[in-house]
């Protein structure tokens, strides 16, 4: 398939003269098409395509199309027939009105070809740059950012499903790329075994039937696996995904001794991080968030937030779910930092940031990183009593700290923690602290000593002032600013599905978050040139009521 760049498209005549008899106000596709469109071009897919080939259809329409089509939650079925069938679309797409436009599956082509190429922001990025030629979107303001979950489009399964079903797909692909190769190496029973899928219903419900399930299934998949790897087996059979699916689940749920194997506990199961959780979406993974668990991503939105401008969405970031919100904070200011869009300040809650993030995004993008820090979850803290480590003074020159009763400490240990992040731990001698008449407010320890657990001094002086700023009243009126990406979500939840994978795979399922963000851009931008007010936060009958009451 090649690309013939068209340099510049035109509405026909007739189009134009019915589109707006039929919109004498305008609408969405009317306004892309006279403000938006000149956004992106053909030009700019030519990295996509081949030189030589037959013409492919325009990826400049394409790509409105597929803005259409998450603006309005259609289908690629349903895209395709209202190029045919609109009237606001063919004004868009500058098509005749006889047009009968294309068949649908050239848009998961072209989704396609977007994520081979990686390419899956260009035409979400290419839209931001537009708005900062026109002036609508700057840098160095504040933006606020939030994240939800992402369902994979799959069905959640149980460990033993998932063993069971793997092994149906390996199967099945080996059934499609080698026929004959299986018929020889598969055994009659399992024919009945793997003839359907596996239900969790159908499964014994004891927790000892259930083992000796998983271990037939273990049995049979190591049979499997040890015959594809035999010397006489064709190599090309171990690079089906299938197959190697396969491998990597078998390695996760059994142990492998002397060719006997054994179904792992739950314990000795891998972290959700790299645990597959379906043989149809390695990618996806388990999750618990409070009362929340899900199978599948998470989503990082970050839009600006100056009162009185126009709100638009900076960047998206799709995520494994069990990712934390602290592990993106880097990747969504280097993202930003690649558009010249980064923020003054980032408004952001509790999981996007701590004391080693407030350093670095200060110092390397110059960002204040906004928001409030964890809670201190030490006695002291929690019973508003006794000396806490903030109650002690650090002399960071002698490597000493001074106790509330005005006694040095006798060691300073840098260590690293469990999660990697760099400490210094701080003890004071036993014979000041025994001796010590407000011991009971410093320890609770039958050691008799204090010892307390600090950041390095550029992470303790940073918590130390963002703990101080939040009484403030800057501070406060700043973090209010935050709330609103609620309703950006909660926008892409129920109008644009963002809460649901469309797509197999992290990539496609970041492209339509991309999409996403792309369609509630065009429509914010709509919605600001027809002077249409910005929603406010919804309150519900009986608080208007009780507001409007005289009592």
């Amino acid at each position: 398939m090649s690309l013939r760049p068209q340099a510049e498209y035109v509405v026909p005549v007739e189009t134009a003269k019915v589109a707006h008899a039929v919109f004498p106000k305008g609408n969405l596709c009317l306004t892309i098409a006279d403000i938006l469109s000149g956004f992106i071009n053909d030009a700019t897919f030519s990295d996509l395509f081949e030189i030589k080939g037959q013409p492919g259809i325009s990826p400049w329409r394409l790509a409105l199309v597929t803005i259409l089509q998450f603006v309005e939650g259609l289908s690629d079925r349903q895209a395709a027939d209202a190029v045919r069938s609109r009237i606001d679309w063919k004004y868009l797409l500058c098509l005749e009105l006889t047009d009968t436009g294309f068949d649908h599956t050239v848009l998961s082509e072209f989704r396609c070809r977007l994520v081979e190429a990686n390419a899956e922001r260009h035409i979400f990025d290419q839209l931001l740059q537009f708005c900062e030629g026109k002036g609508w979107l700057k840098a160095r303001g504040r933006q606020r950012t939030d994240a939800t979950h992402v369902l994979a489009a799959i069905r959640a399964v149980t460990r033993l499903e998932c063993a069971g079903e793997t092994l149906r797909a390996a199967l099945n692909a080996l059934a499609i790329a080698a026929p004959d190769w299986t018929i020889v190496h598969s055994q009659p029973e399992w024919i009945e075994r793997y003839s359907e899928r596996i239900e969790d219903y159908h499964l014994p419900k004891s927790k000892a039937q259930r083992k000796v399930q998983a271990e037939v299934y273990g049995r049979d998949g190591l049979a499997l696996l040890t015959a594809i790897d035999d010397e006489g087996s064709p190599a090309w059979l171990r690079q089906i995904p299938a197959v190697e699916t396969l491998r990597r689940v078998w390695i996760q749920q059994y142990y492998c001794e002397n060719d006997n194997i054994r179904w792992r506990t739950q314990a000795e199961a891998p972290p959700a991080s790299i645990m597959i959780s379906s043989p149809y979406e390695p990618d996806a993974h388990y999750a618990k968030k409070k009362t929340t668990s899900w199978v599948g991503y998470k989503v990082h939105v970050s839009e600006t937030c100056e009162p009185q401008a126009l709100h638009l969405i900076t960047n998206v970031e799709t995520s494994p779910a069990p990712v934390a919100d602290g592990d993106m904070t880097e990747s969504i200011h280097q993202s930003l930092k690649s558009n010249n869009l980064l923020p003054n300040k980032h408004i952001v809650d509790t999981g996007y940031l701590d004391a080693e993030l407030l350093v670095t995004t200060d110092e390397r993008y110059q960002v204040d990183l906004l928001g409030p820090t964890r809670i201190n979850l030490h006695w002291q803290a929690k019973a508003n009593q006794g000396y806490a480590a903030d109650d002690f003074t650090v002399d960071w020159q002698l490597q000493k700290v001074i106790c509330p009763a005005g006694k040095s400490s006798v060691s300073w240990t840098p260590a690293i923690d469990g999660r990697d992040n760099e400490l210094i731990k701080i003890k004071f001698a036993a014979a000041d602290c025994s001796i010590c008449p407000s011991l009971h407010l410093c320890t609770r320890s039958d050691r008799q000593r204090r010892s307390i657990t600090i950041r390095p001094e550029a992470q303790y002086k940073a918590l130390q002032n963002a703990r101080q700023r939040e009484p403030t009243a800057d501070y406060q009126a700043d973090y209010a600013l935050r709330a609103g990406i609620e309703g950006t979500l909660s926008e892409g939840v129920r109008a644009h599905g963002l809460r649901r994978a469309r797509y197999i795979g992290l990539a496609k399922t970041h492209l339509q978050h991309l999409m996403t963000a792309a369609a509630i851009n065009c429509k914010r931008i709509h919605n600001w040139l027809a002077g249409v007010p910005q929603a406010a936060t919804r309150t519900s009958q009986f608080v208007r009521l009780m507001e409007s009451s005289p009592c």
